[in-house]
């Protein structure tokens, strides 16, 4: 499947997390979504080295700035079940905004077309890493990076597409 591209719409599909209540809680993308902007930032997965020390602190950081300008939502998928990802929040005690969410079989990554095969070192299937910008649906940005860069799907290249 060709990869999410602007001007298409945001596939539908269904994440993971935890609530206020601490019970695991299935999450349609499309209601979280629809008639908000939104940037939706995927990673290769939780405690790794890039996306723990960059790519998250980076959407924590510039998260007031980024709602300055009309984002709605900022939600960080990975390839992880949801304890992983509830565990990996808790390691930002500083974040108020970026929301972790699990996509545990990768059924959403592949529906937007970003798995990334990573079963030679062992891990399975993955994100690659991503930014989206979205209004209301339609992709308004797709920030993609080849395998391991981090070039081009930072909080600050969103900005620039703002």
């Amino acid at each position: 499947m060709a990869p999410v591209a602007v001007g298409d719409v945001l596939p539908d599909g269904t994440l993971s997390c935890f609530d206020a209540d601490d019970k695991v809680q299935q999450v349609s993308v499309h209601s979280l979504a629809a008639g908000k902007k939104v940037i939706i930032f995927g990673v290769p997965g939780a405690f790794t080295p890039t996306c723990s020390l960059k790519h998250v602190p980076g959407f924590i950081e510039k998260a007031e700035e980024l709602k300055s300008k009309g984002v709605d939502e900022i939600i960080c998928i990975s390839v992880n079940d949801p304890f992983v990802m509830k565990a990996w929040a808790k390691t930002y005690p500083e974040n108020k905004h970026v929301k972790f969410l699990a996509d545990g079989s990768a059924t959403y990554t592949h529906a937007l077309g970003l798995e990334l095969d990573l079963g030679e070192k062992g891990l399975g299937t993955r994100s690659r890493r991503f930014a989206l910008l979205v209004e209301d649906l339609k992709v308004k940005a797709a920030n993609v990076e080849s395998s391991g860069e981090f070039t081009v799907s930072s909080a600050d290249d969103i900005l620039k597409a703002l």
